[in-house]
């Protein structure tokens, strides 16, 4: 966690702590804890936080009652071991942030504040970082500098302005000027987009190949390739043969064989370029395109690599 939000927050100079609540949550008593702690809490205040009063018609149990009481003691202890007097994240934390300051306000005499920002919606009303595939990740293990790049540059044209103002450090007036271009133009938008973000999150080193990467693919050609995710095969598998829906799914370019199915009937999916339409096709040695690899593709966004060895 301390080296993905070492790209936003200095670390070295002091500037940022991060610290584990296991320091105190794992030593404490719970006898001692409900009597001191809990005291303080009405439960009838409680269930009239919007989560709760959601939770409660699915069924809520006694560990996500007590979410708020462990998140309030955090900041408590926060401001008692290093002075922390706000606590800031998003709306959907207000009532524990705020459960927070009062526990400090009664435990210390003392005044603290809670900050909140709306939760992040695109323009189709869906959280952002929701997509198709799952989650958009930090760790580049989950999401790929590649990957990530790609996230930005599908982003919805009416989401791009206001996607630079937030994630990007460009000038505002920069921003308005991307954010102002129209048609086959906002392509050159989504790519600034795609770079500032990756190299905020990844570094320079790994924003350039991933666009690089990016315009190998989409320019037709194959320099760069090397940049593009990759899937290692064994070659013995390759000369044998492998049915190009079990190599989608290896590929990560589908989560079942049905979805791949129905991605190659609805002609999404190709090698090398080249449309595949036959369910039962088999890849080979002899499919293998320059660079001894093969280029997948499903739908028009989505590609990976695939070099046997």
């Amino acid at each position: 966690i301390k080296n993905q939000l070492s790209r936003y927050l200095d670390f070295e100079t002091g500037k940022a702590l991060l610290v584990n609540n296991a320091e105190w949550l794992r030593t404490l008593n719970y006898i001692d804890f409900i009597r001191e702690i809990g005291e303080h809490f009405s439960v009838n205040r409680m269930l009239t936080a919007e989560a709760y009063k959601l939770r409660m018609e699915t069924g809520l149990t006694f560990l996500e009652f007590n979410y708020q009481i462990l998140q309030a003691f955090d900041f408590l202890m926060l401001f008692r071991n290093y002075g922390c007097t706000m606590q800031l994240g998003g709306d959907d934390q207000w009532g524990n942030i705020v459960a927070g300051v009062d526990l400090i306000r009664r435990k210390e005499t003392a005044g603290a504040q809670a900050v909140t920002t709306p939760l992040l919606t695109l323009s189709d009303g869906k959280k952002m970082g929701k997509t198709l595939g799952g989650a958009l990740w930090l760790d580049p293990e989950m999401t790929s500098p590649y990957e990530y790049y790609q996230y930005w540059v599908n982003v919805d044209d009416r989401d791009v302005e206001g996607l630079l103002a937030r994630f990007t450090f460009l000038p505002m007036e920069q921003v308005r000027e991307l954010g102002a271009l129209e048609g086959d133009k906002i392509r050159d938008a989504k790519s600034v987009l795609a770079y500032e973000a990756t190299k905020i999150t990844h570094g320079e080193v790994a924003a350039v190949e991933a666009q690089t990467g990016a315009r190998s693919v989409f320019g037709g050609a194959w320099d760069g390739g090397n940049h593009l995710p990759t899937v290692i095969i064994s070659r013995h598998r390759l000369e044998i043969g492998i049915n190009i829906v079990d190599l989608f799914v290896e590929a990560k370019l589908g989560n079942t064989k049905s979805e791949v199915r129905r991605l190659i009937q609805q002609g999404g999916a190709s090698v090398n370029s080249n449309r595949v339409t036959d369910i039962s096709r088999v890849v080979d040695i002899s499919d293998l395109a320059d660079e001894d690899i093969l280029l997948l593709r499903a739908g028009k966004k989505r590609f990976q690599r695939v070099k046997p060895q």
